[in-house]
């Protein structure tokens, strides 16, 4: 392994997960600018769009999050296609 390639600076940091407002606390090296306060204490803020919360092979159910369009655009240029003759 190569020496001296991870960061020493890990501190505590709040995730939060934006499709459901689910927050939970771990270690991490990441910057933000945003802070939070959960049970009284500052965190710098990771905001997340899916997480183990929120993903349909955790939590057993089918739903589709779709934060940016995407799944929208191909539902409509693909929707002749699924038509039977």
């Amino acid at each position: 392994m190569k020496k001296d390639i991870h960061p020493k600076e890990y501190r505590l940091v709040a995730f939060k997960d934006i499709t459901n407002g689910t927050t939970f606390i771990s270690k991490s090296s990441a910057r933000s600018k945003e802070k939070i306060e959960v049970d009284g204490v500052e965190y710098p803020l990771i905001k997340l769009e899916i997480s183990n919360t929120s993903h349909n092979f955790y939590t057993g159910q089918k739903k589709l999050i779709d934060s940016t369009g995407r799944v929208d655009k191909f539902k409509k240029r693909y929707a002749g296609f699924n038509t039977k003759k």
